[in-house]
């Protein structure tokens, strides 16, 4: 059962990473557009929480009990199912600010690192499932 579990939740992921990748196609094409800004961060919100349950999920099946999203990612980090557990435990202070707070310049800072960091980092984890379905 635990291991339907998980391959529920990455289907979840990989519409939300599909419509990830939609946006920051969007981004490029409109930097200043104040909309697609607001649209990546909500994009990037709903990516970072489907792929950290998603690991949760994965871990559980492999017998390792973890609930709270920093845990996750340091086990999923020593499991070596993320490559950059420094970047991830950043993703989720960031995706912890922006959604609890607006701050322009913050959002600005997050859009770009949305685009150069975790993107990437989100991309690894997406390939590592696909290779475990």
């Amino acid at each position: 059962m635990q291991d339907v579990r998980w391959k529920q939740r990455f289907a979840n992921f990989e519409r939300a990473f599909s419509n990830f990748i939609i946006v920051l196609n969007g981004l490029k094409e409109n930097q200043d557009n104040l909309i697609y800004k607001m649209a990546t961060v909500q994009a990037y919100e709903m990516v970072f929480e489907l792929s950290w349950k998603t690991l949760k999920d994965f871990l559980k099946e492999k017998r390792v009990q973890v609930e709270f999203p920093r845990d996750v990612i340091k086990e999923s980090f020593a499991y070596e199912i993320i490559e950059d557990g420094e970047i991830w435990i950043k993703m989720l202070d960031d995706r912890n600010a922006t959604v609890h707070t607006y701050d322009e310049q913050k959002a600005n800072e997050v859009v770009n690192d949305i685009k150069n960091k975790y993107y990437p980092a989100i991309e690894q984890v997406y390939n590592y499932f696909k290779k475990e379905l």
